[in-house]
């Protein structure tokens, strides 16, 4: 914990809480204020026990508000919808009671681009669906108040990694990122359902964005969905021990053999173990042992797809993308509930 304090290390964001006791402050593991001296800094697992102990949450890292959308950002993308195609200036968002660095600073930290490059990401993601809806090219450009028909066949190439017309059957993905109580996790969902689970900061973000435009096509655009919004709902009724099944619909997309694994996986009863044998047994291929371990491990979402219920036959835990301890941790908690 003192190495990912000196380092600001982003995997640990979320982990736990350091604070310092000549100043009474809790921050974050990342935080940009100058660091202290280790003898003054004391280590809490949640932000309720640093406060209980008398520590206030820091005002530049805000741990208090780990997933909470700032006013002032809700503010500038209202005011960039109202606006449409017009792009939008420093001056108008100082009119707004915005600040333009501060919204700079925020994109680039939360959505890992500029603010008009999200915002135009976004409508292209509009656009697609419109066009996934069977909406004619035209009508769409022009509902889209783009300057010209060049210029959003341009961008939506830019975005979306094809032309408009070889689009029409994409799926456009959200992507979210969410504070577990074991670390950032990355949320992914199409119209369809959540798509992808998996324990990572933003720069997971970026390693999977061509993975799932590779399965489903159309943009990646972070921004929230009323699947992320359940499915972040229902992971912390999970990490609360007051949710036993997810009930979020899910996109599972793979060969026959990784699916049929999967969906073994789902049929694991909250609060028991399995070994890959018996997986491998219980899709119809004993002798598979190996290949239902690869396919294990390459389940998409985590947690909902409990992946973690899936032991050595000698009872150790094996492997777990996340993390060995992670997966520890999951299992005691099922096991409390229980």
């Amino acid at each position: 914990m003192l190495r990912a304090v000196a380092g600001r290390d982003p995997q640990w964001d979320g982990l736990f809480i350091v604070a310092v006791r000549s100043t009474g402050i809790a921050c974050r593991p990342v935080c940009p204020s100058r660091p202290a001296r280790e003898e003054n800094l004391e280590f809490f697992a949640t932000l309720g026990q640093a406060l209980a102990a008398g520590f206030r949450p820091c005002k530049r890292c805000r741990p208090d508000q780990l997933d909470l959308e700032p006013d002032w950002w809700a503010r500038a993308v209202r005011l960039a919808e109202i606006r449409g195609a017009e792009r939008i200036s420093d001056g108008d968002l100082v009119a707004a009671g915005v600040d333009p660095v501060r919204v700079r600073r925020y994109a680039r930290r939360t959505h890992g681009m500029t603010f008009h490059a999200w915002l135009r990401t976004r409508r292209i993601a509009a656009a697609q669906r419109q066009l996934r809806e069977g909406r004619a090219l035209d009508r769409v450009i022009i509902e889209s108040a783009w300057d010209s028909h060049s210029g959003f066949r341009d961008a939506f190439a830019r975005v979306a990694g094809r032309s408009p017309g070889r689009s029409r059957d994409a799926e456009p993905i959200s992507v979210v990122s969410w504070q577990s109580p074991l670390g950032p996790l990355v949320l992914a969902a199409i119209d369809a359902g959540a798509c992808l689970l998996e324990f990572g900061d933003e720069r997971r973000i970026v390693q999977q964005a061509a993975s799932l435009h590779r399965w489903f096509g159309g943009p990646v655009v972070r921004e929230s969905h009323h699947h992320l919004d359940t499915l972040r709902q229902q992971l912390a009724e999970y990490f609360d021990q007051r949710r036993r099944e997810f009930t979020v619909p899910l996109v599972i997309r793979g060969t026959a053999f990784e699916t049929a694994t999967w969906n073994a996986l789902l049929r694991i009863p909250y609060g028991t173990t399995v070994s890959y044998s018996d997986v491998a047994t219980a899709i119809g291929s004993p002798r598979a042992v190996r290949a239902v371990g690869s396919a294990n491990g390459r389940n998409r979402i985590a947690i909902v797809i409990p992946c973690h219920r899936v032991v050595n036959a000698d009872g150790k835990l094996g492997g777990y993308g996340g993390g060995l301890w992670r997966k520890q941790r999951l299992l005691e908690l099922e096991s409390q509930h229980t």
